[in-house]
């Protein structure tokens, strides 16, 4: 497995801290919830993909808050179409999740 130096939230400095929380704020509420292995800034790991962009602050806040302007609920496409077109494109790419 590759080792990537990643910078876990308990040590992260106050502006990458700020970009992970103006990150999730666009996601949708139910992304909110807290469960098991998912982005939490309270100390626990990030899932790898996200921990992955914490030496570059600026990427990570941008890659990811991509997900969440995609996800905006004043866009035309209902949450569930959302499920739809990515369970679909999923199938079609083999992809597990």
């Amino acid at each position: 497995m590759t080792w990537i130096k990643t910078i876990p939230p308990a040590e992260a400095d106050e502006r990458l801290r700020g970009l992970l929380q103006a990150q999730q704020g666009l996601y949708p509420a139910e992304y909110g919830t807290p469960v098991a292995g998912a982005d939490d800034l309270s100390g626990r790991e990030l899932p790898g993909i996200v921990a992955s962009h914490t030496l570059i602050p600026d990427a990570l806040y941008h890659a990811f808050s991509t997900f969440g302007s995609l996800m905006d609920p004043g866009l035309p496409l209902t949450r569930r179409q959302h499920e739809m077109i990515t369970t679909t494109v999923s199938v079609l790419n083999r992809c597990m999740y």
